[in-house]
């Protein structure tokens, strides 16, 4: 048999605590120890893990598998840290649940965010902020994915992901100016790189991943005038005019592009987010996560100037 291979496709890595609701099960392990938690998951292997955060994100990516069923666009594999009796209970519960997810690294106490490159991966999401740590302070496209309250539609077919720009599809750069010398130093240096692209961030090369899908949906649509894109991109950024402008062009240079663009100079965030209600948003800094998690998936990507005090 031929080698699966990967390229071509957007791979994603995804922890069973961000797949899944695991409070339970966590509490099950602190109280009562690695052998008896194993046998507990055993002992429930039938009985079905609840949606995490992650969920929803996840279940709409892998639909859009339906563009190229026979060579699958999209694989999201399982990072884990139990060991693979453990993990059973993870890939019946994915089964139930129906979401075409078939592979898993499983390594008993071990850290499987080596793996990340070696699977060019263009995200790694798990609740476990330790290991967004280390994956970031590798190099790697991780995020935090926090608690929320959100509440998806499930007859909408849309999948929506919204990014930062600073520090998040870009390097941290132009922050670093701004918490050095302020608002007027910032705008002051991004007029005058206006022309000057940004280095790509962590998550440029999702969005490239990600608009590779979105041009197999516009020949689609071309084909098919009733298809409707399902995948749509949004930035949203705390920047305004005129620095605006190096954002536009960053992307230009990259070849990546967005569906829509939020230039929010100074807007609490939450508001465009409660009503676009993206599958997940990006964002280097909590204060700008906080208060959207009542209405959406949030993803803390901590890279860059605002989060040293983590490292």
């Amino acid at each position: 048999m031929p080698a699966y291979e990967l390229n071509d496709r957007l791979v994603v890595g995804v922890a069973s605590s961000a797949l899944f609701d695991l409070a339970e099960s966590d509490a099950y392990f602190r109280e009562h120890g690695e052998a008896a938690y194993a046998e507990y998951q055993n002992s429930n292997i039938d009985v079905s893990l609840p949606p995490g955060p992650a969920f929803p994100f996840i279940k709409r990516l892998l639909t859009l598998n339906d563009l190229r069923p026979r060579d699958p666009l999209v694989e999201v594999i399982v990072l884990s840290r139990n060991d693979a009796s453990t993990g059973l209970r993870v890939m019946r519960s994915i089964e139930r649940h129906a979401l075409g997810v078939t592979r898993a690294l499983f390594m008993q106490g071990g850290s499987p965010l080596d793996y990340i490159p070696a699977l060019g991966m263009s995200l790694f999401l798990t609740s476990n902020l330790d290991d967004v740590l280390t994956a970031v302070r590798a190099g790697h496209p991780a995020g935090h994915v926090l608690p929320n309250t959100a509440a998806y539609d499930d007859s909408d077919r849309q999948l929506r992901i919204a990014f930062d720009f600073d520090a998040v599809l870009a390097t941290d750069e132009s922050e670093r100016v701004y918490q050095s010398e302020g608002m007027d130093g910032f705008v002051a240096n991004e007029v005058a790189k206006r022309e000057v692209a940004h280095a790509p961030g962590l998550l440029q090369p999702l969005v490239a991943d990600l608009n590779r899908i979105q041009r197999l949906e516009q020949e689609r649509q071309a084909k098919e005038p009733s298809y409707e894109p399902r995948l749509r991109i949004a930035l949203v950024t705390a920047r305004a005019a005129p620095a605006h402008e190096r954002a536009v062009n960053s992307l230009r240079s990259w070849g990546v592009t967005v569906n829509d663009a939020f230039f929010l100079g100074g807007i609490e965030k939450a508001k465009v987010l409660q009503v676009m209600q993206p599958h997940l948003f990006f964002d280097d800094q909590d204060v700008h996560l906080s208060g959207a998690v009542e209405h959406v998936a949030g993803v803390h990507v901590p890279y860059g100037v605002a989060n040293e005090k983590l490292f």
